[in-house]
């Protein structure tokens, strides 16, 4: 236990053994207990395709088969995980360059060819549209493993994607979807070349609390604190110390009876609300153990 949270390693590890899928079953291995990273990139390697992107519900409410943007963000979260190169890492990038628009974008999403289990947002996107709030999310992704993988960090795609993201935040001109801002924010934090500038705009659309209502999400649905700056960095500076601190409480105070944390998300379908239910608990233990506290 901690002080002042409620944080249970022991029970979070039998929630993810009774509820998780394997690919965070896997994650969670390797960030509490520094297993060895076969098991994981293994467990990736299932929701893989044969054109070097993911798809077959690697993003939980994209269940999908075909190679995904959305799945390549979850891709890039488990090869960060793994802190060494892979090949997939390089063969990731190079899908994503094939499907990458002449701005230097990606789309939203690709056409879905199966909409079972698929949440509608997912649905009717313009494949031939750059969406910022995708691309961000993936490229903040990439640059973290970019930071332990040469083939990543040398790879065209990265760079022509990161400078698409930097002109789209420079372009902005009123404060884009909450969850556009989250990812924005995110990536300005990564970037090898900082753009203070950049992130005190984006810091202008954000209010004091830390806050804000997610457009079209449920009624419990907000970005907060910990959604723009979830790891110690430049962005932090757009908040209080006190309301980090208020959060990172928050937080582990956030561990459910059973074990595992969970989020606002609406449901899908029932397999997409375990999968993400053991997502946000490697979420909550990856910020955590960042901070020191676990």
């Amino acid at each position: 236990m901690l002080e002042g949270m409620n944080v249970d390693l022991n029970a979070a590890t039998a929630f993810m053994a009774t509820h998780a899928r394997v690919l965070d079953r896997r994650r969670f291995e390797v960030l509490t207990q520094g297993a060895g990273v076969d098991g994981l990139v293994a467990a990736l390697d299932g929701y893989r395709n044969s054109d070097g992107g993911y798809g077959w519900g690697l993003e939980p409410d994209l269940r999908s088969p075909e190679s995904q943007p959305g799945a390549a963000l979850h891709a890039f979260e488990a090869l960060v995980d793994l802190d060494v190169p892979v090949p997939q890492a390089a063969e990731l990038c190079g899908w994503l360059e094939s499907i990458t628009l002449p701005d230097g974008g990606v789309p939203f999403a690709l056409p879905v060819t199966d909409p079972a289990g698929c949440a509608p947002w997912w649905s009717g996107h313009d494949a031939g549209a750059s969406s910022l709030q995708i691309t961000s999310i993936v490229v903040l992704n990439a640059l973290r493993v970019a930071a332990h993988d040469p083939a990543v960090a040398a790879h065209p795609w990265l760079d022509k994607a990161t400078r698409y993201c930097v002109a789209a935040i420079e372009a902005l001109e009123a404060a884009p979807h909450a969850i556009e801002l989250a990812f924005a924010v995110q990536l300005l934090d990564v970037l090898p070349e900082q753009r203070p500038d950049l992130l005190k705009k984006l810091g202008g659309y954000i209010p004091e609390s830390g806050f804000l209502q997610v457009e079209g999400g449920t009624a419990d649905e907000r970005m907060g604190p910990l959604d723009f700056a979830p790891y110690p960095g430049p962005a932090r500076s757009l908040f209080r110390p006190e309301v980090i601190a208020a959060e990172l409480e928050r937080l582990g105070q956030g561990q459910h009876d059973d074990g595992g944390w969970s989020v606002e998300y609406a449901e899908i379908s029932l397999a997409g609300v375990l999968d993400w239910r053991g997502h946000a608990t490697v979420r909550a233990v990856s910020i955590l153990k960042a901070e020191g506290l676990l």
